[in-house]
């Protein structure tokens, strides 16, 4: 049974209907109309995604390849839009959708008082749109278009407040960073269609990398005389950095947390289950390419485990609940790059699908706090907020286990499996990615019980203290710290409904999935695994397997690391909270680098933003004011004083002109004397 393409057609264009309509007429239809047209159209491309899942895994239906149009054909090149809808494609698709209609939802209650309000909506069905042409690609044209679609979209998003300094600040800074993920992105791809075969549709690609009489993973280059590189390796080197720039990866990692400027829902969609897993998603399709290249495999494990831990590490120190929520995002980013690099695809790619629901779980429940707290989101202004808000309280409790890894939730099974990959792996670097990830472990439970004590629990650190006037969102100072206009209280519907509906997969997506997504070759040749190194898979499949795995669980140290992050935040933050400033204190130097975050953007700044201002006022100085300006303003001021010598030669005086007649025979008559003379001698 064959995909039926209009389904596939209309999972893509319904977004990008709403989008359009929001965005072009919303000021003339109104809010209600705008909202109702963008969550329709995403509202039915998830249901469609979802019965295109279903039809993949239980309904026998082929994968479907197949292109759609033709852009352009020079010679044996093509480019087309088309779609490769296997499992893999199928399960982003079902995360993507399900995620972001959340996301509409919650979103009529959260920017409700917001004047960009249609705009919102149409920035967030764009994005959908942007994000499922990235997934549902099967070519790698079409795969960069996507892929710089959610980029300029993410820009527009984050950027939302524009009025906001700070927000024009970190679009700015994303748009930026991502671009020099993008430049090697852009190599990558020319490589792939230099080496692999003069094509760019992945099954062309795949085939010519897995062909036995080609044998690419010995073929190399010299880029440098006299210093071959593996063809493979240069390739995949290439488009992983794509894939740090867009997963935010050590060291392009810095503009994940700037990014939570925007509003609140958009962290939730676009740090959750969307634009920064896109890089997660592309190494998991290009896999036969990875697989080529031992070298490129140990730098993407490498940067993995770099990202979790010392990223998580920054997370412990934030006051900012969204900040702390998107170190968090860094860190189990940087878990499912470590799976990624010890050929733990499906590990990886089941981590991907199980963090989408319990982050946007986070995301969103953060925004619940913040709107209670009349935009408050430092941590330090809150406090036994779980009487004021039970269904957010419960909802975020749900998800932090989940984060946490919490035998049972959906993140205990997908984490547990990366460790056991990563503890099983001989590849190199793998021993030092085997600490960081059980280190993270630790910082994990650390700092998402934090969030949950300083938020939820003790003491209240704020005053209700009415004020006259509500300036909205664009207003950042539009109430003192910890000063709150009216006392907390539980969200609408709208924010709570998508809390219940996200917290329900964060709790039993990983032991409903577990066996077919990991051991039941659920992704068939989507995913090419050479290495099958999650030993978890020997204690069965299904139901069984399952109770298996959470039994198993007990008795790992992940678990017991685990505990102990809770242990330590319980005591620390619930009973004994004053030892946080005396730890402070006395770790003042080590809190230092946590704070700055290792100073990256400190050196950034100061080498790329103002070294690059410097070096362009260098070149401005050097050849445009002393070059290029001298030269024109100098021939310039030659010909004037050219014309000025020549304007007094032409008085218009009679005597003036018989005396330079007369000066040039005796010169004429001169000089001819002197050259006969010369030629008689």
């Amino acid at each position: 049974m064959m995909l039926d393409k209009s389904i596939l057609l209309t999972i893509v264009l319904a977004p990008l209907f709403g989008a359009l309509v929001a965005g072009l007429f919303g000021k003339r239809i109104g809010r209600v109309a705008s909202h109702s047209v963008t969550i329709a159209g995403v509202a039915l491309s998830c249901v469609l995604s979802i019965l295109v899942l279903y039809k993949l895994v239980w309904g026998g239906a082929e994968v479907f390849n197949q292109n759609i149009y033709t852009w352009f054909e020079v010679g044996s090149t093509s480019a087309h839009v088309g779609f490769l809808i296997d499992r893999l494609t199928a399960m982003m698709m079902v995360v993507v959708t399900f995620v972001s209609l959340m996301v509409h939802v919650y979103t009529i209650g959260y920017m409700a008082e917001d004047d960009g309000y249609e705009r919102f909506f149409s920035y967030i069905a764009l994005f959908t749109f942007s994000m499922l042409m990235l997934v549902m690609s099967n070519n790698f044209l079409q795969l960069f278009f996507g892929w710089e679609a959610v980029g300029l979209v993410s820009y527009l998003l984050i950027g939302f407040w524009y009025k906001r300094p700070t927000a024009i600040f970190a679009n700015m800074k994303a748009f930026i960073v991502n671009r020099v993920g993008d430049f090697g992105f852009l190599l990558g791809i020319a490589g792939v269609l230099l080496w692999f075969g003069g094509s760019l549709d992945y099954a062309a690609v795949f085939a010519h990398a897995q062909d036995p009489s080609l044998d690419m993973a010995s073929r190399s280059v010299e880029l440098i005389a006299g210093h071959p590189w593996q063809v493979a390796t240069i390739v995949c080197i290439c488009l992983f950095i794509g894939a740090m720039g867009k997963s935010a990866q050590v060291p392009l990692h810095v503009w994940l947390p700037d990014s939570m400027e925007g509003p609140t829902p958009i962290s939730a969609l676009i740090h959750a289950a969307t634009m920064v897993t896109a890089g997660i998603f592309m190494v998991a399709r290009m896999s036969p390419l990875f697989e080529l290249s031992e070298t490129a495999l140990t730098f993407v494990l490498v940067i993995g485990a770099t990202t979790a831990l010392f990223t998580g590490l920054i997370g412990v120190v934030q006051n900012d609940i969204k900040r702390v929520v998107a170190y968090s995002t860094l860190s189990q980013l940087g878990y499912m790059t470590v799976a990624l690099g010890v050929s733990a695809y499906s590990a990886g790619v089941f981590h991907l699908m199980t963090h989408a629901f319990f982050k946007a779980l986070l995301f969103l429940g953060a925004g619940s706090v913040i709107i209670a707290m009349h935009h408050e989101q430092d941590m330090r202004h809150m406090g036994g907020l779980r009487k004021y808000m039970p269904i957010t309280w419960i909802t975020m409790w749900i998800g932090s286990l989940a984060l946490a890894g919490a035998p049972g939730f959906a993140g205990f099974f997908s984490k547990d499996a990366i460790i056991e990959a990563v503890g099983e792996s001989h590849r190199l670097g793998a021993g030092y990615a085997y600490f960081c990830v059980l280190a993270g472990v630790f910082i994990t439970a650390l700092y998402s019980f934090r969030l949950l004590y300083m938020t939820f629990h003790g003491k209240q650190r704020f005053v209700v203290d009415p004020v006259k006037h509500h300036h909205g969102h664009e207003d950042p100072e539009h109430h003192a710290p910890g000063h709150l206009a009216h006392a907390p209280h539980e969200s609408p519907w709208v924010v709570t409904v998508p809390l219940v509906l996200l917290a329900i997969p964060s709790i039993v997506i990983g032991f409903l999935t577990i066996g077919p997504m990991l051991f039941g070759d659920y992704f068939g040749n989507a995913i090419f695994v050479r290495e099958a190194n999650n030993v978890i898979g020997e204690l069965g499949h299904g139901f069984h397997g399952a109770l298996a795995m959470i039994l198993h669980g007990f008795s790992q140290p992940p678990f017991w690391i685990a505990l102990a992050g809770f242990i330590v935040a319980t005591w620390i933050w619930l009973f004994n909270p004053r030892i946080a400033d005396k730890a402070e204190n006395a770790l003042r130097p080590l809190h230092a680098v946590l704070a700055n975050k290792y100073w990256f953007d400190n050196l950034y700044q100061a080498v790329f933003a103002r070294g690059g201002i410097r070096f362009g006022r260098g070149l401005w100085r050097g050849s445009d004011a002393t070059l290029i300006d001298g030269a024109i303003n100098g021939s310039a001021s030659l010909v004037d004083q050219v014309s000025a010598l020549l304007r007094r030669l032409q008085s218009g005086y009679l005597y003036h002109y018989a005396f330079a007649m007369i000066l040039g025979l005796i010169l004429l008559l001169g000089g001819s004397w002197w050259v006969l003379t010369r030629i008689a001698a």
